[in-house]
């Protein structure tokens, strides 16, 4: 009998042991890392076609997995895109169709996330993954919008943009540093990103990491400060390109490299200093210049490298291409509007979108397919600002409360492409021909524009 016993308690042991093991390592499911740039312009990296700023990182990135030339965000600006990105759905839908903001007035302040929506985080967390949100959330800073109440386990980072007053680096829930020096925000976002990856290596994980840059107020540390050589704009851009280039690093020590899909992109186009790569408008403007940004998505052994995709794809993508690969549930009862794009990025699979819509307030203002895009609205001036000359930020740094370089670009320093027709509402442009929106054919295309009406018409349902 007490060999016997002995046998069964071994047996156990080895068995309990190779649950562990199992659990640890043997768990298949990718982990994934989304690294979300803040007003990052379509052709503010070195691999989009900039001149000047230096990206190696994200260069090899590119090289090593696959780059996206038409990916799209829903809005031209931060809460709606972000909201998309972590639940697969237009801002019609999830219902955030502006910015929280402690400093505007009080509807402003109120604006979070509703507790019914289902982020990427909560589902993934119910399916047992690590979850971590870095950096800018900005989908509600009162207490029941907070990132722990919607699937992160951890959170650091600035609950709104970096710009809004009281500038405060909050740790879960708590104030652990104000006035912050806001130099130091992209070195210590990826120190904590890495000290996540280590600590969950034996798990599955969910690193969601929007950076502060290069929103204004543009600030880099001192190893990167005046070292670009293309003025803080650029500065801003080698040291985010570093933090990237410190996430695949880490991946690599750890063995995880081939078990991770790491994505990267932005939340809407540039502000000035940056560069739309040629495209009209700028950050909260319906042109490509606010709505289309950079993708770059890596994951060795599944991803093929050395990828340049011309299909048409969006942040509204992410959420149920990572759930699918995570054996995720997708939730009831509500509609996603994004889909699957593994297979547009491992098969050269065709988009899965036959077109895509994008918003400015409450309002559905574009809708594009592979070719065209129709303004369904007046699109306004390509410039967001009319009196470039006499023109001072409210929201620049006081050197008191607000703590970063006084340089700042100017409006003088505009992102987008110069000139084209005057806006006026129902504009058509064929893309193919006219990247930049400067000459409107919708007289001379009745077809397409019936076609692409009664296309959103369906997809608003």
């Amino acid at each position: 009998m007490r060999s016997s016993a002995l046998l069964w308690l071994c047996v156990s042991c080895c068995a309990a042991t190779f649950v562990v093991a199992t659990s640890a390592r043997g768990d298949e499911r990718p982990n994934f890392v989304v690294i979300f740039a803040d007003d990052l312009g379509y052709g503010d990296l070195a691999c989009y076609g900039h001149k000047s700023f230096k990206t190696p990182h994200l260069d090899k990135m590119a090289q090593q997995g696959a780059r996206l030339t038409d990916f799209y965000v829903p809005m031209p600006y931060c809460a709606p895109s972000r909201a998309t990105i972590l639940t697969g759905r237009y801002p019609f839908r999830h219902g955030i169709t502006g910015n929280p903001s402690p400093d505007g007035p009080r509807p402003r302040n109120d604006i979070g996330i509703a507790a019914e929506e289902v982020t990427l985080a909560e589902a993934l967390q119910e399916a047992g993954y690590a979850t971590a949100c870095i950096g800018k959330w900005h989908l509600g800073h009162v207490p029941q919008f907070m990132p722990r109440k919607h699937g992160f386990d951890e959170y650091l980072g600035i609950l709104y943009s970096n710009d809004m007053r009281p500038v405060q680096l909050i740790e879960n829930e708590k104030v652990v540093e104000y006035p912050v020096v806001q130099a130091t925000l992209t070195r210590r976002y990826t120190e904590r990103a890495l000290q996540f990856l280590d600590k969950n290596q034996d798990r599955p994980f969910f690193l969601y990491l929007p950076h502060a840059m290069p929103h204004k107020p543009l600030a880099a540390s001192e190893e990167f400060y005046k070292r670009s050589g293309a003025g803080l704009y650029g500065d801003v851009i080698s040291e985010l390109d570093w933090s990237v280039g410190q996430v695949l690093a880490k991946l690599k020590e750890l063995e995880l490299d081939e078990k991770t899909l790491v994505i990267f992109t932005s939340d809407n186009g540039p502000w000035f200093g940056g560069s739309s790569g040629g495209l009209r408008g700028m950050k909260s403007r319906s042109w490509d210049g606010g709505l289309r940004v950079p993708m770059i998505a890596r994951w060795p052994g599944k991803i093929p490298a050395g990828q340049t995709i011309g299909e048409l794809c969006g942040t509204i993508d992410v959420f149920p291409t990572l759930l699918k690969l995570a054996d995720g549930k997708p939730p009831a009862g509500r509609t996603i509007d994004g889909r699957d794009i593994l297979p547009v990025l491992t098969n050269k699979a065709k988009s899965p979108h036959e077109a895509l819509l994008a918003m400015r307030g409450a309002d559905v203002m574009t809708i594009r397919d592979a070719r065209w895009k129709l303004h369904l609205k007046n699109p306004g001036p390509s410039r967001l600002l009319a009196d470039v000359e006499n023109w001072i930020d409210p929201r620049g740094p006081d050197g008191v409360t607000l703590l970063a370089p006084y340089e700042q670009y100017p409006p003088s320093a505009y992102p987008g492409a110069p000139g084209g027709d005057e806006p006026q509402p129902m504009m058509l442009f064929d893309l193919n021909s006219d990247p930049a929106e400067q000459r409107n054919v919708l007289e001379q295309h009745p077809d397409v524009v019936a076609r692409l009406r009664n296309l959103h018409d369906e997809l608003v349902k």
